[in-house]
């Protein structure tokens, strides 16, 4: 399937055309720029969402169910799902995301899995590039479920518009999650599986770690903490009622459009420094490097003088 072809059959929500694209972004093949060049023009309808935390929270039952929500209020929803890599293939281990085949199935859904490839955010590299391709397909929100890793998850605070961090009752998953950093990116919380003894104690020590965190600014919003048991399919309409408030209040104060900013400063720097990263690493660099190391290893010059030596002679 030619470019061409997939910029006709994607905004039509092509599912084969869609699967090529995010193929060929995943892979950063030689026509990816061009593609995404042509489909930029389409961007911008798409909300971005992202469902993260750490592992057995539920986090794939909360996606499905709240897609099931969307789809009946008439909204298209595609979800990036993204998983652990596989050492075998390199590739998505399903895991969980047999539970989303349900979804799946429906034409306004479109699910894809893919792989962290190393990335320690817990967020696929390219999984920006896929979602600018399903908002391209006119996707009314983008799902990013990102695997839960018990440490900082910045990528997907850069890559969605609105971030819920879920959680478990369980002893000590509040101080978890302030220690690996997820109570810096959340715009609400949610404690699922709720039904267990110690929910209501979870909710309120988040409410108290987050009282903590407040500036009193005019325009501040304050990460709210809802209570879900996405298995039992309870909680879930007020888990869109936030994210709606959430969209609303960025809207109402002009902080959407800084995010989005803020998204493709971050976007653009991580780009540069690939391509960088690509070009400075040539034949003759590697060469001296390799020569020079010798050196560092007799303790004759120090790592950051060779460092400063390949800089130098890239210019």
């Amino acid at each position: 399937m030619t470019n061409s072809e997939l910029i006709t059959r994607i905004p039509q929500r092509d599912r084969r055309a869609i699967a090529r694209a995010i193929t060929i972004v995943e892979n950063d093949m030689p026509e990816t720029g061009a593609l995404l060049r042509e489909l930029a023009p389409r961007l911008g309808h798409a909300y971005r969402v992202g469902i993260t935390g750490p592992p057995g929270a539920g986090k794939s039952t909360l996606t499905s169910e709240l897609t099931k929500l969307l789809r009946s209020k008439g909204m298209t929803v595609a979800i990036i799902a993204v998983d652990p890599t596989s050492p075998f293939t390199g590739g998505a281990l399903l895991g969980d995301r047999i539970r989303m085949q349900e979804i799946s199935m429906d034409e306004g859904v479109y699910v894809r899995s893919m792989a962290t490839r190393g990335s320690l955010g817990g967020l696929a590299a390219k999984a920006k590039d896929a979602a600018d391709i399903l908002d391209a397909a006119g996707f009314d929100y983008v799902i990013f479920e990102t695997v839960g890793v018990g440490q900082s998850e910045l990528d997907i605070a850069k890559a969605a518009d609105t971030t819920a961090v879920v959680l478990v009752p369980e002893s000590g998953d509040a101080v978890q999650a302030m220690k690996s950093g997820l109570m810096e990116i959340a715009d609400f919380f949610v404690v699922n599986k709720s039904d267990r003894e110690g929910a209501d104690q979870a909710v309120r020590a988040l409410t108290t770690i987050l009282s903590f965190r407040i500036t009193h600014k005019e325009d501040e919003w304050i990460p709210p903490v809802i209570k879900t048991t996405a298995s039992k399919n309870e909680g879930i309409e007020q888990l869109f009622a936030k994210i709606e408030e959430h969209h609303a209040h960025l809207t109402k104060t002009g902080h959407l459009i800084s995010r989005r900013l803020e998204r493709e400063r971050e976007r653009v720097h991580e780009l540069v420094e690939a391509m960088l990263r690509v070009d400075f690493w040539n034949t003759r660099r590697r060469a001296m490097l390799e020569t020079e190391l010798v050196q560092v290893i007799k303790h004759e010059k120090t790592s950051f003088d060779l460092a400063r030596e390949l800089v130098a002679a890239s210019l």
